[in-house]
């Protein structure tokens, strides 16, 4: 259950809609929902173990690298990490093509468990959790050596966002 307010209520998008703002809806803020009936989305080819991420930079498409395995994020480690590997991170974050796979941390240490470690991908897999390594969990490895990847998407300017303007505050405008 969400705390904060509940900006969207009977959305109604066909599914050919670019954004969730593009859908029909009641107006913003306007709703008769609790959060006992906050909406979620599970999305496919993501299942448990299958999601990536790039954290810890000012785009989605470069940063450390963290998977999720038995619903916790976690890290990999640099051990044998290469452009290979950064590439199906690039290919499974719809990043485009990969840059570099600076290891050592250099976006930063994560925190918690290291889930893989020795990655060695042939570059084609369709998910990081596909390709080759030691066993989950299992490393000789700690957050000073955590991989990171950039994407080619990377250097794009982020899409923009949306914002209310002129209003009496930061919900109208």
């Amino acid at each position: 259950r969400g705390h904060d307010p509940i900006w969207l209520d009977e959305v109604n998008c066909t599914g050919t809609e670019d954004t969730l703002f593009e859908c029909p809806a009641r107006a913003w803020g306007s709703n008769n929902c609790y959060h006992g009936e906050d909406a979620g989305v599970i999305c496919s080819g993501n299942s448990d173990g299958d999601q990536v991420r790039l954290v810890d930079s000012s785009s989605r498409c470069a940063g450390r690298v963290e998977i999720l395995h038995g619903g916790r994020w976690g890290t990999v480690c640099d051990d044998g990490w290469d452009l290979l590997d950064a590439e199906v991170v690039c290919r499974q974050l719809d990043c485009g093509r990969a840059l570099a796979a600076p290891g050592g941390a250099q976006f930063g240490r994560g925190d918690g468990i290291i889930w893989m470690d020795e990655a060695n991908c042939t570059g084609m897999e369709t998910a990081l959790s596909a390709c080759q390594a030691r066993p989950w969990g299992v490393n000789n490895c700690y957050h000073g050596e955590d991989a990171g990847a950039v994407c080619s998407d990377s250097i794009l300017p982020e899409p923009p966002q949306l914002r209310l303007a002129n209003g009496s505050h930061r919900c109208l405008g």
